[in-house]
C-alpha cells in the first residue's frame, strides 16, 4: 500500500488563491498527491472570476466549496501552503510550511488574475518536484 503525500493549501477565504492551487495540483499531479483546501475565514462561495481563470486554461473549480480551516485537516497533512493569512494560519510541529505571496484576486478583474493563475502553476509545478511520490 503507497501512502500519498497529502498537501493543504490554506487562504484566508478559501475562495480564490487556495481553490486554484489545488486546481492545478490535482489537474498536474493527478490521484499522486492528496489535494485538500481551506480557509481561516471561508467566503460563502468561490471567486467567479478564479473559476473564469481556471475554465481558460481547461480546469473545472467551479465544484469546490470553501471550507473552513479545521485542526484535524491540518494535523493531518504532510505539507501546508499558506497564502496571505499570516498569523492566524495554523502551525503543527514536525509540517513542512511553504507561505506563498500572492496577490489576492478578491475584487480583481480577470486580467489580474490570470497573472496570479500563471505565478501559481509555477509553484506547484516546483512543489511537485519536490514531494516524495510513491508507486504502486
Amino acid at each position: 500500500m503507497s501512502t500519498k503525500p497529502t498537501v493543504l493549501f490554506v487562504c484566508v477565504h478559501n475562495a480564490g488563491r487556495s481553490q486554484m492551487a489545488a486546481g492545478w495540483l490535482r489537474h498536474l499531479a493527478g490521484d499522486t498527491v492528496e489535494v485538500r483546501s481551506a480557509g481561516s475565514e471561508p467566503a460563502d462561495q468561490i471567486n467567479p472570476v478564479a473559476v473564469e481563470a481556471m475554465r481558460e486554461v481547461g480546469i473545472d473549480i467551479t465544484a469546490s466549496i470553501p471550507r473552513k480551516l479545521d485542526y484535524d485537516t491540518a494535523e493531518s497533512s504532510d505539507v501546508l501552503i499558506t497564502m496571505g493569512c499570516g498569523d492566524v494560519c495554523p502551525v503543527f510541529p514536525g509540517k513542512r510550511y511553504l507561505d506563498w505571496k500572492l496577490d489576492d484576486p478578491a475584487g480583481q478583474g480577470i486580467d489580474a488574475v490570470r497573472p496570479i493563475r500563471d505565478e501559481i502553476r509555477r509553484r506547484v509545478e516546483q512543489l511537485i518536484t519536490e514531494l516524495p511520490v510513491t508507486t504502486g
